[in-house]
């Protein structure tokens, strides 16, 4: 005989959520494993004493919490999921005829929230992993990932160029003479800057790519622009940056850089930054970071793991002179050796294949803070060099740049 459920709904009168929620289940491992009653004390001071009551600081974090392990962005999303799952109101301490804080609640607790708050619930819950003895601390691996914002790169725009101090008090005495009934949101949001040779050249760089198409597909296109950080940034958005990873298209990006323990995979920091930066410039401060966490729960870091990406001289000499052994790859165009340019420790200087000198004449910092030495010959030697066509043909003289 087939059987067929009738469903009907109706009021229950006894039901409790507990008797519901599996032993196992994490979201009720966590409810009994993670204590979170000291926020409130340590977020007394951002409320009054009078009006209505806030939402229940534990429960916004952990309604944070949720969101991560639910992998869910939107405060919105993250209430209608909530209010399905009774694993999920067991945990935050709702039952099921409870309704959730607003969406628009949580995004206002948020702000209302300094980051120092975040960094200490951050600090005690990796505090209770150690305890757990989840956390080895000998060996740290650091890795990025660039994260999308929430704006597009055809709200980007052009800086607008630099005045002097005195061509801009003239300006806005000019604009106030006249009177506007009404206002432009447009022109009257802040306008961010950009030296006037930075836009000349990408408007001379534009003429050129229409100049000289050569059939190419995408410089047919009118409209079709070369975008930089140094010329443009996003009105809606001024801290994202412009980023771009092989074989993917120009986004506007935050740059995300996370450090894990490899005992069991416990985050042991994690930061945002501006994405127009390159991993190896980051390195210092996120090894600092984990190494003084460590150190306040007696963990000593020994061991960095991290990709090329985060390699150059004065990281591997920053870890060194903190006693802490970098696996980092070399980057791929580095060369241990010159071929042809042997080096004198003692003179600090190289030879050419024609044994003139090159000494050090001087020292370079890169975008991301490296600092590099550099070595030189003489325009003299290399003018009247018979391999002058073979090894410097379209320059003066030849040059060689090391990191320190």
């Amino acid at each position: 005989m087939q059987g067929r459920k009738d469903y009907t709904e109706k009021l229950f009168t006894s039901f409790q959520l507990s008797s519901r929620v599996p032993k196992e289940n994490l979201y009720r491992r966590l409810r009994e494993t993670l204590d979170l009653s000291f926020l409130y004390k340590d977020t007394k001071e951002f409320y009054g004493k009078t009006g209505n009551p806030s939402i229940d600081p534990v429960v916004f974090f952990k309604l944070l919490l949720t969101g991560y392990l639910e992998n869910l962005t939107s405060d919105r999303k993250l209430v209608e999921h909530c209010s399905m799952r009774m694993d999920i109101l067991y945990f935050q301490g709702f039952d099921i005829d409870e309704e959730l804080p607003w969406h628009s609640t949580i995004s206002r607790t948020r702000q209302l929230y300094p980051a120092s708050l975040f960094e200490t619930l951050f600090n005690k819950v990796f505090t209770l992993c150690v305890n757990s003895g989840m956390v080895s601390g000998h060996s740290q691996a650091v890795d990025s990932a660039p994260v999308k914002v929430n704006a597009s790169m055809e709200s980007v725009v052009l800086k607008t160029p630099a005045n002097s101090i005195d061509n801009h008090l003239k300006k806005v005495v000019e604009e106030n003479k006249e009177v506007k009934n009404k206002i432009d949101p447009v022109s009257s949001a802040a306008h961010i800057t950009a030296p006037e040779h930075q836009l000349r050249r990408v408007n001379k760089h534009h003429q050129n790519l229409r100049d000289n198409r050569g059939g190419r597909p995408s410089a047919t296109d009118e409209k079709a622009q070369l975008f930089s950080n140094k010329t443009h940034y996003n009105p809606h958005d001024p801290d994202a940056r412009i980023s771009v990873k092989p074989g993917k298209a120009r986004k506007l990006n935050y740059h995300c850089s996370m450090a894990v323990d490899t005992a069991e995979g416990v985050i042991s920091h994690i930061q945002a930054d501006f994405a127009d930066g390159r991993d190896s410039q980051y390195l210092p401060a996120i090894s600092m970071q984990v190494q003084n966490r460590l150190k306040k729960n007696e963990l000593v870091m020994t061991d960095v793991l991290a990709d090329a990406g985060y390699s150059n001289g004065s990281n591997y000499n920053f870890l060194e002179r903190r006693k802490i052994t970098g696996w980092i790859p070399v980057f791929g165009k580095y060369k241990p050796e010159i071929e042809g340019f042997p080096y004198n420790k003692e003179k600090d200087e190289y030879s050419c294949p024609m044994n003139k000198p090159l000494p050090l004449k001087g020292f370079h910092t890169t975008l991301d803070g490296t600092a590099q030495k550099i070595y030189r010959t003489s325009s003299t030697d290399c003018k009247v060099c018979p391999m002058k066509s073979t090894c410097v043909p379209n320059k003066s003289l030849r040059q060689i740049t090391r990191t320190i």
